[in-house]
């Protein structure tokens, strides 16, 4: 009888002192970021603009959800690549509905210590980056793949004479 006492305590002493947000996603989210061209190079800042990491596409990265106390990151993610436009990406945190399973499991210490400490009471949106980029506007004249539009009055003389009319 002490015995199975002494394991209930332990197991109801175990469940007050854990986030249910913190067992199911402990640790950094696993972000795949790809770019249609691949090899783009990828700059990933937080929300205070700090720069994070660098890495080219394809590429998995490991990204805290957690700012501070009861705060979660944001990111920003630009993608360069030579010849196509700059483009960027945002990843968003929201609340986890593994945090509100404190109300049924982790109790009041897991809603209002753990799982904000750790971060753990955030997921990060989306979950997968797929940025397609476009070539740049002058690639694309270059190529023959595109027109260019200016004002009359913006062109030099010499521009003016390359210019070929279109009806």
């Amino acid at each position: 009888m002490l015995r199975q006492l002494c394991l209930m305590v332990m197991l109801a002493a175990g469940t007050a002192v854990t986030g249910c947000a913190t067992i199911v996603h402990s640790g950094p989210r696993a972000i795949p970021i790809a770019s249609s061209p691949p090899g783009a190079k990828v700059s990933i800042y937080d929300r205070s603009n700090q720069l994070v990491m660098t890495n080219t596409t394809p590429f998995v990265a490991k990204l805290p959800v957690k700012f501070g106390y009861f705060k979660s990151q944001n990111y920003r993610l630009d993608f360069e690549l030579p010849g196509h436009a700059p483009m960027s990406a945002n990843i968003e945190s929201s609340v986890s509905g593994w945090y509100f399973g404190n109300l049924l499991f982790g109790g009041i210490i897991g809603m209002l210590i753990v799982d904000p400490l750790t971060g753990a009471m955030y997921n990060l949106k989306p979950e997968k980056i797929e940025q397609s980029l476009t070539q740049s506007q002058a690639n694309a004249i270059r190529s023959g793949n595109g027109i260019l539009v200016v004002l009359a009055s913006q062109v030099t003389d010499g521009e003016r004479s390359q210019m070929v009319p279109v009806n």
